[in-house]
């Protein structure tokens, strides 16, 4: 039976991680490992200034004491003999669409697991409430997943409607969108009167063309965006270099 490696960003003890591990216990031998707590926004950062602290819990899942990625490191490379054959982040309370993926821990567990030679799917639901449509979507996707071949330092973006299983239009492969600029941040004091800086609500979309994930959700399409780690603009490489040459 094929290995699974599950993660997030949202907590060991979110609802999406448990939906998510309901619904993949019937196809696949399952580990649990997540973060202690809400680690949402932690990207790809690894703890490099301390050891990290791997616990059991009651109900079988491990907790550590770190970000998506130092789980995912934990839970693939060494600390149990049998590496997995999967790696699953999420599921994630809220979309991880256009920009987000660049702060997004849910993606960083995926992008780890996908770094350490695994194939890798991040999974976010647009919402809070219907986590149980989105653990179906994980397990179509799981049952076929020996079919899917991707480039090296691939991996999958999934993100579902918030909506029923029975109002979900379908699937679509599609490309990240981008959104404006945050707002601001929100000025707060402290109970000591101190000027604190609470970070603000995303951007508005910029960039939700009819291709993208912005409207494959709006549209009540789950949207797959395949991921690279390579973050080379290659298009840009011979205007650089032009650029240089002119300084010389």
């Amino acid at each position: 039976m094929r290995r699974l490696l599950l993660s997030n960003d949202d907590g060991v003890h979110a609802p999406g991680l448990r939906a998510l591990h309901d619904a993949l216990l019937p196809h696949a031998r399952l580990r649990v490992v997540a973060p202690d707590r809400d680690k949402s926004g932690a990207s790809n950062s690894l703890t490099l200034t301390r050891p990290l602290a791997l616990s059991s819990l009651d109900n079988g899942f491990y907790s550590v004491d770190g970000t998506p990625a130092d789980c995912v490191y934990l839970g693939v490379n060494g600390v149990w003999d049998e590496r997995p054959d999967l790696v699953i982040s999420g599921i994630n309370h809220g979309g991880n669409l256009g920009d987000d993926v660049l702060y997004s821990g849910t993606v960083a567990a995926a992008m780890e697991g996908r770094n350490l030679g695994m194939a890798a799917i991040a999974m976010s639901l647009v919402g809070s409430r219907h986590f149980e449509t989105a653990g179906r979507v994980a397990a179509s996707l799981v049952g076929a997943a020996d079919q899917l071949s991707l480039p090296p330092r691939s991996l999958l973006n999934v993100n579902v409607p918030d909506r029923p299983w029975s109002e979900i239009q379908g699937f679509r492969v599609t490309r990240l969108g981008y959104r404006g600029p945050a707002a601001r941040p929100l000025e707060v004091r402290d109970p000591r009167g101190r000027l604190r800086y609470w970070i603000a609500a995303v951007g508005e979309n910029a960039d939700d063309g009819p291709d993208t994930d912005f409207a494959a959700v709006e549209a009540g399409y789950v949207s797959i965006t395949p991921l690279q780690t390579d973050l080379t603009r290659h298009a840009a490489r011979d205007d650089v270099q032009d650029w240089l040459d002119a300084l010389t």
